[in-house]
């Protein structure tokens, strides 16, 4: 793999990950538009791997709390709302978990089209416009019902799907449901802990079975370039969210999804 091929890739990673614009689509159709050859499975770890970081890093106080308030919940019937806020991304992550082991060899074959990507770019575009214009926004992360953590956990799943985005996704069911911006965001980025980890884990033993030779240097610049690039994404993200909301996202993919329909249409 180029060096040059390994830096964009994962700037890309890093870039797309945590915005509502899909990093798998944008995976998908660099090399596909540039006729690169595939990266492969060792560099999407390392990408992975390196996103899971920067998320990590940037929300460590609030996982420290909700990780010690949620082993302090098992004890007890009445947890704070950062033990139920720990126990809503853990259950808000099974139906990402059971859909991608259901239909995973479908998604990674039928539906990663240009045409498929071009659709739920757009499709799924409108939706977050009107989400952002018309939900209530009055609500944070850590008053969640459980039917409010089930909608987003379904529209997570649902991002399986190239094109819909999970950040995308879990942001618009947040607004739909009543968060504020920055509390869809919030939400939306430690969901992302978990759905991380679940696909770092099965690219893993993919590779391990595989026994593939790996090509460490690309690996390398993917981790670092993909953390900071996303680590930076993040802070500045969760900084402009109310200044700018989401329309400029929801102009960049109605823009991607009509030119891709023009070039593969």
């Amino acid at each position: 793999m180029e060096t040059s091929h390994a830096l964009i890739l994962a700037l890309l990673q890093g870039l797309t990950e945590f915005l509502p614009i899909s990093s798998s689509a944008h995976l998908i159709l660099v090399p596909m538009l540039s006729d690169w050859p595939d990266q492969g499975l060792a560099f999407d770890v390392a990408v992975h791997f390196g996103t899971l970081t920067a998320v990590v890093l940037y929300f460590r106080v609030e996982l420290a709390g909700m990780l010690s308030s949620w082993f302090r919940s098992l004890g007890t019937r009445y947890p704070d709302e950062e033990a139920r806020l720990a126990w809503a991304v853990l259950l808000g992550t099974i139906p990402l978990g059971l859909f991608g082991l259901l239909f995973h060899d479908y998604v990674e074959t039928v539906l990663r089209s240009p045409l498929v990507i071009a659709t739920t770019t757009i499709l799924f575009g409108a939706l977050l416009w009107y989400a952002d214009v018309k939900g209530p926004q009055t609500r944070c992360e850590y008053r969640l019902t459980a039917g409010r953590i089930a909608i987003i956990a379904f529209a997570q799943a649902l991002a399986l799907i190239p094109g819909t985005s999970r950040s995308g996704a879990t942001i618009t069911a947040g607004l739909l449901v009543g968060l504020d911006r920055k509390a869809a965001a919030r939400f939306s980025f430690l969901l992302s802990i978990p759905a991380i980890l679940m696909a770092a884990g099965y690219e893993t033993r993919k590779l391990l079975v595989a026994g593939n030779a790996v090509e460490w240097t690309p690996m390398l610049i993917g981790v670092i370039v993909s953390a900071v690039s996303a680590y930076t994404c993040i802070h500045y993200f969760m900084k402009l969210l109310d200044r700018v909301g989401m329309l400029p996202f929801v102009i960049y993919r109605f823009v991607l999804g009509v030119v891709l329909f023009a070039l593969f249409l």
